[in-house]
C-alpha cells in the first residue's frame, strides 16, 4: 500500500511541478485512478507523466496537460461541461468530482462504451456519455457553462461557440499541424469573445463524422 500512497504523492508532486497548482484540479485529480483508464499493458505507467495509446488511433492524455486543461476549465460545482472527445473518460471522471453535471461526446463508438463501463464501475453517475460527431457540440443540452475539446481543430468550432453561455469558458488545442498546437482559453462575452494562449500542446486532430 506505501508503494501506492508514494506513487500518488510523486504524481501530485510532478502535477505541480509542471504548473498544475489549484487545489479543487489536484484533489480531484488524486481521487481519480489513471491506471483503470489505460489498458493493462500500460497500467504500471499510469502514473508516469505521458501519453498512453488507448485504442482506435487514440490516446490517454499525459497528466500534466489533463490538469492544465482542467485548471483553465476552472469548473464551479454547479456547472454543466461539455467535454468534446471522451477518449477513455480520464478527463470526463475528474470533470465529475468539479462540476454538477458533465456531457461527453466522441466519433468513437468503442471507446465511448469502454468508458461508459468505467464510469459504471466506480459508480458515477453524473457523467453521460453519447457517441456522435463533437465538432457540434450536443446543441440539445446547450448551453453549456464550460466546453472541454480533447482535439486539435485550426480555430475554435464555431457550433461549440455558440454553445456556450455567456461568462462561459471554453478550453481547446488549436494549431494546424501535428506539431504546432497552443492551448487556448476562450471566454464567451456579451459581445464576443476573449481569447488567451496558455500553453503549447500537442493533441490528435479534430475528425468530422463518425468513426
Amino acid at each position: 500500500m506505501s508503494g501506492e500512497h508514494d506513487q500518488l504523492m510523486q504524481f501530485i508532486y510532478t502535477l505541480r511541478a509542471r504548473g498544475v497548482t489549484d487545489t479543487r484540479t489536484l484533489r480531484a485529480m488524486e481521487r481519480v485512478d489513471r491506471a483503470l483508464f489505460v489498458r493493462p499493458t500500460f497500467a504500471d505507467r499510469a502514473y508516469e507523466d505521458v501519453p498512453l495509446p488507448i485504442g482506435a488511433g487514440q490516446t490517454i492524455s499525459q497528466p500534466s496537460v489533463v490538469g492544465i486543461m482542467t485548471q483553465a476549465l476552472d469548473v464551479g460545482e454547479r456547472d454543466k461541461v461539455l467535454e468534446v472527445g471522451t477518449g477513455s473518460g480520464y478527463q470526463a471522471a475528474i470533470l465529475s468530482h468539479l462540476a454538477r453535471r458533465v456531457y461527453t461526446v466522441d466519433r468513437h463508438r468503442g471507446l465511448v462504451a469502454d468508458a461508459r463501463a468505467v464510469f459504471d464501475a466506480l459508480g458515477i453517475t453524473n457523467i453521460t456519455a453519447f457517441t456522435a460527431d463533437g465538432s457540434y457540440g450536443l446543441p440539445e443540452q446547450a448551453p453549456f457553462d464550460r466546453i472541454i475539446v480533447t482535439a486539435a481543430a485550426e480555430d475554435a468550432p464555431s457550433p461549440l461557440l455558440a454553445q456556450l453561455k455567456v461568462g462561459g469558458i471554453m478550453v481547446l488545442p488549436v494549431g494546424q499541424s501535428d506539431h504546432v498546437q497552443s492551448l487556448i482559453r476562450v471566454i464567451r462575452l456579451e459581445n464576443g469573445f476573449d481569447y488567451e494562449e496558455l500553453h503549447p500542446v500537442r493533441f490528435v486532430p479534430l475528425v468530422a463524422g463518425l468513426a
